[in-house]
Formats: structure tokens, C-alpha cells, sequence
């Protein structure tokens, strides 16, 4: 079997540790039970073979053989696609999967992100733009609590990749007590962190970066 390599920053400041995108590669390799080793790369020198990687000079990053692939949606995918434990096997449960992947990425991260930057940033409460945010992601876990007051995962009954993705991105939401108000999201959270999958790879990362301090 071909090396799955996972590369990730060798450090990064203790705010966003937890939360850093290569755990979504790390829970999804872990729930598929694919060997992997994890690789680092500097956190303040982006040279040119980082850029080769990934041409934003950003993390994670994996290579399996001789793919490279960046992008953390495009990478769960792939190991999706290698393991029925992330993906089902017939036509219409991959089409679901995918359908709420890219909900994930385009529907709910693309909303979620800019309120967690100005969150992480303290430039919420008095700033004008503050509450244009905040009702954009009102309005996004809106629809999510509806939908997951109705079902355990995403896809029918069974955890996917796709509820990896999904659960990353609205525990951010979590982090900062905004599922407060959304039992369901926050229970789905709940579910999905309680996984030996997501225990392990959350513990990994934070003893990653700790080992660099």
C-alpha cells in the first residue's frame, strides 16, 4: 500500500490549536483505518516546495504516492473514496455525501469563517459589521437545526466523511457558545466529538504542536 503523508505546520500558537484543519484529515484517515504518518512544515518560512504543495502557502496537504493533493475538501474525498466507512458504495449515498460535503464548505463554512475570524480576532461587539455577520450565521444554523433535529447524521443513519467535515466546522461555532441556541447542532457536535476517531486525532494534534514548544 502506498504512504499517506499529512503535512501540517510544526507549530502554531495555542489559540487556534484544536481547530487546525489537518484534524479533519487526521479523524477521517483514523474512522477509515488507513495508515498515515504525519509530516511537519515550518509555521513562518513558506518556501517554494511548500508553494508547490500548496500554492496558498497553506496547510494541510497530503500526498499518497505520487498525488499531492491540497485543499482539505478535495483530501477528504480521496479518502473517502478509499474506505466504505466514509462513503457508502452505491450511486445515490456517494451523491449525498457529496451534496453535503460542499454544503459544509460552501454553505455553512463560507458563512461561519469571517464570524470566527472577527471572534478569534476581538473585533466583534462594537464593530457596525458585527451584526451583519452574526445574522448571516443565524440564518445558516437555522436550516442545520432543522435538518438535524430530524436525523442522527447527514446521510440517512450512517456517520460519513461528510459529518467529519460538517461537525469541524459548526464546533467552531461551539467554541465560542453560539450553539447554544441550536440543541440539535450542538447535540450532532456532541455525537460526533464523543468518536474514537475524533478523540484520537484531536489529542495528536495538540501533542504536535506542544512537542514544538
Amino acid at each position: 500500500m502506498q504512504e499517506i503523508v499529512l503535512y501540517t505546520y510544526d507549530w502554531v500558537p495555542e489559540p487556534p490549536r484544536g481547530f487546525v484543519r489537518d484534524l479533519r484529515l487526521r479523524w477521517a484517515l483514523e474512522e477509515a483505518g488507513l495508515p498515515y504518518r504525519v509530516a511537519s512544515v515550518s509555521f513562518k518560512e513558506r518556501g517554494p516546495d511548500h508553494i508547490a504543495h500548496q500554492p496558498f502557502g497553506q496547510i494541510p496537504w497530503l500526498t499518497d504516492g505520487e498525488l499531492s493533493i491540497f485543499e482539505s475538501g478535495a483530501m477528504l474525498l480521496h479518502v473517502a473514496e478509499k474506505s466504505e466507512a466514509l462513503m457508502p458504495g452505491d450511486t445515490r449515498g456517494r451523491s449525498e455525501v457529496r451534496e453535503w460535503l460542499f454544503a459544509a464548505l460552501a454553505s455553512v463554512e463560507a458563512a461561519t469563517q469571517p464570524w470566527s475570524i472577527m471572534k478569534f480576532s476581538g473585533f466583534d461587539g462594537d464593530n457596525p459589521a458585527w451584526p451583519f455577520f452574526d445574522n448571516f450565521v443565524d440564518l445558516r444554523l437555522k436550516r442545520m437545526e432543522a435538518v438535524l433535529s430530524e436525523h442522527e447524521w447527514l446521510v440517512a443513519t450512517r456517520f460519513t466523511v461528510a459529518d467529519i467535515l460538517m461537525a469541524d466546522v459548526l464546533r467552531l461555532m461551539d467554541r465560542f457558545g453560539k450553539l447554544a441556541e441550536y440543541p440539535a447542532c450542538k447535540a450532532y457536535v456532541t455525537r460526533a466529538t464523543a468518536r474514537p476517531a475524533f478523540i484520537k486525532a484531536h489529542a495528536d494534534q495538540l501533542a504536535h504542536f506542544a512537542a514544538a514548544d
